[in-house]
């Protein structure tokens, strides 16, 4: 049975991807900061899931969170604190949170886990198109979004043959965060014509843990938004 971890699990895209995993029959763990909020989300998705609380913010405790997982054949990190927030109003506190959380929380979660990675073991980071597309209140949103990209190329050197890779999803119209406001203008310009969707996120995650000639790249899953 293949294992899947997904940092992030109990909402928004990493809930998803959750389910779907679940759905295709894997064992499923599933991370929230809040333990109750892990179980319930795991209770929710059903089949063979467990949900353990792993603050991402805490990074030293990660090695006591995962104490039970015993196997991981697929590690999809999806945790992102929302922090906009422009320079004018920089919040030193809130910064250094979000960086620690995206970029030295995903590290530590990787080489916490890696000794209990199968052969063919693979690692999904999420970032996010701002790191190529700025917005008003996106200082550090774009810069840890920036930051995977190199920790994906970094960690799939070190933690070779295991494969890393990263998926930047733009808008995705249709989850939690987006449904329910009006899509940014610029959504629009790309040639696809409309935001991405939650089911195409996941399948893009899906095809970085199974396409084996996928290795330190970073996915853009934006509808084309780049080429405008």
């Amino acid at each position: 049975m293949t294992t899947s971890i997904i940092v992030g699990g109990s909402n928004g895209l990493g809930r998803a991807i959750a389910e779907h995993r679940a759905k295709q029959g894997d064992r499923v763990v599933v991370t929230s900061r809040d333990p109750a909020r892990a179980a319930a989300a795991a209770s929710e998705i059903g089949g063979d899931t467990i949900g353990i609380a792993a603050d991402l913010a805490v990074p030293d405790s990660l090695v006591a969170a995962f104490a039970a997982v015993t196997e991981v054949d697929h590690l999809v990190l999806t945790a992102s604190p929302l922090t906009p927030m422009t320079f004018a109003g920089f919040d030193t506190a809130r910064a250094v949170e979000a960086v620690t959380v995206k970029l030295v929380g995903f590290a530590v979660a990787v080489r916490t886990l890696r000794d209990r990675f199968t052969p063919g073991a693979a690692v999904v980071l999420f970032g996010g198109l701002a790191k190529e597309r700025p917005y008003p209140g996106s200082t550090m949103v774009t810069t840890f979004n920036a930051g995977i990209s190199g920790l994906t190329k970094t960690l799939a050197i070190e933690i070779a043959p295991h494969r890393v890779n990263s998926l930047h999803p733009a808008v995705v119209g249709d989850s939690p965060r987006w449904r329910d406001v009006p899509a940014p203008p610029h959504v629009q310009r790309a040639p696809l014509g409309r935001a991405v969707t939650m089911a195409e996120v996941v399948d893009a995650t899906d095809f970085l843990l199974r396409n084996t000639g996928m290795n330190g790249h970073d996915l853009h899953i934006d509808g084309g938004l780049l080429l405008t």
